[in-house]
């Protein structure tokens, strides 16, 4: 059976800090929050999507942050949304230059490494 597509990308937080990744992902980032099935709801975390990309966010009781593993986001006005990270406190690194695309990562509030990228041809 033919793989199609990712359908998510989950990453780890600790318990307790909705909240954070809420202001992170939800406002920073502009994803929106969608609901958890009613029984996966007492385990913490949070869904959030923006049209085919989702990024689940689970609580693991002995959290520790990727530091290299990481999901590329492919967003469009990546300086502008820099800009907003950085206004908010958010330390931004330049990545290593690839030719027709621009990127930067960044930290979520939980330490997990973050590639924001935009194609700058073709």
């Amino acid at each position: 059976m033919p793989i199609v597509a990712i359908d998510h990308v989950q990453l780890a937080m600790p318990a307790g800090r909705e909240d954070e990744a809420r202001a992170f992902y939800g406002k920073l980032l502009g994803l929106a929050e969608v609901p958890k099935p009613a029984d996966m709801v007492k385990r913490g975390g949070a869904w959030f999507e923006a049209g085919a990309v989702k990024i689940h966010l689970g609580v693991e009781a002995d959290f520790h942050p990727a530091r290299k593993a990481h999901p590329g986001l492919r967003v469009e006005g990546l300086a502008a949304l820099v800009e907003g990270l950085r206004a908010a406190g958010v330390p931004v690194a330049d990545g290593q230059p690839i030719d027709g695309v621009n990127r930067v990562f960044v930290d979520d509030p939980f330490g997990n490494r973050i590639e924001l990228l935009e194609h700058t041809s073709g």
